[in-house]
């Protein structure tokens, strides 16, 4: 029964978009072998790599046995599918270090365990193309393919239509080849019956798949899932500064656990049972209650917390929700000097800055001067003064009267005070 549940589990996910006939016999049978690549052009994987390596854990979890393969001789080449512009090619040693850091990421995920019969295992394309000859090539394994059946790809179309200035080069056309390639060597190699990937995949995939037939006389099977989209048509995975990394020094856990937060009801009823492990009756749960008090962001908060535990550590999500708190909640200075300055910055990004010297800080600054006179947050002495007498003023979330003077007690990670008017709007000093 292994293969049933691994299909059924991803297809009440909203995990499957599409796979061959036969395939959930095949699982049946016994234990089986599926891989999905994974490109390496940079030291870490994005969110948008998620559902892959959720398809593999899946399968694991199922008793198969799941491969991740680093397209080092793919990245190489760069990959025609959705994609308008050809990518930037990498050396070796570029890759071999990619291709290390992707390894520890998945290990988050995947075990790798060799003691296990059905371990997981890391390959890179770059050991068995590197050696290949341009006329080897040519003569093994493209002679099997057709150009017709190349051009008939809908990744290719796009790219050679007329509407197309740039066109494609014969690099990139070749992809498809090399990309089927793999799956035909794993085939034979390392009993890989099964490759998984988005559903812009479909056309590489089933290339392999028609190599296994026409060279080895077997049988592949491919399995892909729907691409990730947003309900409001934004793209998943991307925020203001680009791609949401899995790496903790790309993106920090606390602008990771901030992304799923701010996930619409909508998206997060979606995401949920892709990017958790969290079964059916409690999802269903959840939603329910979310539903019933969609102001209590329930659906978006146990989100934002299983993915950043999975991705990162309890530790890290307990972090990232105290300092998610410091912006709504009640806290102390403590609280504050507690931050690291880096996830410090990242709470207050886009607040209104100004910098004092430190020599004019250390004579003592008062705080008409700090909100005014140095820094010109307020227009105005008087501006301040007011708000001072009214007790609108704080510093470091506590608040303060007219004669109250900074020192380097206040200073957050040496050289940061907070100024805050009301509940909501604040100020960031900088002692430099």
């Amino acid at each position: 029964m292994m293969s049933k549940t691994f299909i059924e589990e991803l297809q009440w996910r909203g995990m499957v978009h599409d796979f061959m006939p036969g395939l959930e016999d095949h699982l049946k049978e016994s234990m089986r072998s599926a891989y999905v690549g994974f490109d390496p052009t940079a030291d870490s994987l994005h969110i948008g790599n998620l559902v892959s390596i959720m398809m593999l854990r899946h399968f694991q979890i199922a008793g198969h046995r799941p491969i991740a393969l680093v397209g080092g001789a793919t990245g190489m080449i760069g990959d025609p599918s959705g994609k308008s512009k050809e990518r930037n090619l990498l050396d070796e040693a570029t890759l071999r270090h990619n291709q290390e850091a992707i390894k520890n990421q998945l290990a988050k995920f995947l075990d790798f365990d060799l003691s296990l019969d059905n371990s997981a295992e890391l390959v890179n394309n770059y050991d068995w193309m590197k050696d290949f000859s341009f006329l080897a090539f040519i003569r093994d394994v493209g002679k099997h393919i057709t150009v017709n059946y190349m051009m008939a790809k809908e990744s290719v179309k796009k790219r050679v239509s007329a509407e197309e200035s740039d066109g494609m080069s014969f690099t990139e056309f070749t992809y498809q080849l090399v990309q089927g390639y793999d799956f035909l060597h794993l085939y034979r190699n390392d009993e890989v019956s099964l490759q998984m990937g988005g559903s812009d995949q479909w056309g590489n995939i089933t290339t392999g798949t028609e190599l296994i037939r026409r060279v080895a006389s077997g049988k592949g099977f491919a399995l892909t899932c729907p691409l990730v989209t947003k309900a409001d048509g934004t793209k998943f995975g991307k925020s203001e500064g680009g791609n949401i990394w899995l790496d903790p020094n790309r993106t920090s856990p606390y602008k990771f656990y901030q992304y799923w937060l701010n996930t619409s009801d909508e998206d997060a009823a979606h995401f949920i049972k892709i990017f958790t492990f969290l079964d059916k009756k409690e999802i269903d749960s959840l939603i329910s209650e979310h539903t019933e008090a969609p102001h209590l962001r329930i659906l978006q908060q146990r989100l934002a917390k299983e993915v950043t535990i999975l991705v990162h550590s309890e530790a890290d999500y307990e972090n990232a929700v105290a300092a998610s708190a410091i912006l709504f909640g009640k806290s102390t200075a403590e609280d504050l000097k507690q931050l690291s300055e880096k996830v410090f910055l990242e709470v207050f990004d886009g607040v209104p800055s100004a910098e004092v010297s430190r020599a004019r800080f250390d004579e003592g600054l008062d705080m008409i001067a700090a909100l005014a006179a140095e820094t010109g947050f307020f227009a105005s002495n008087g501006e301040a003064r007011r708000e001072l007498k009214q007790q609108s003023i704080s510093v470091n979330k506590s608040k303060v009267g007219e004669d109250y003077r900074l020192s380097s007690e206040d200073l957050i990670a040496s050289k940061y005070v907070l100024l805050q008017k009301g509940k909501k709007n604040y100020y960031l000093l900088k002692v430099v």
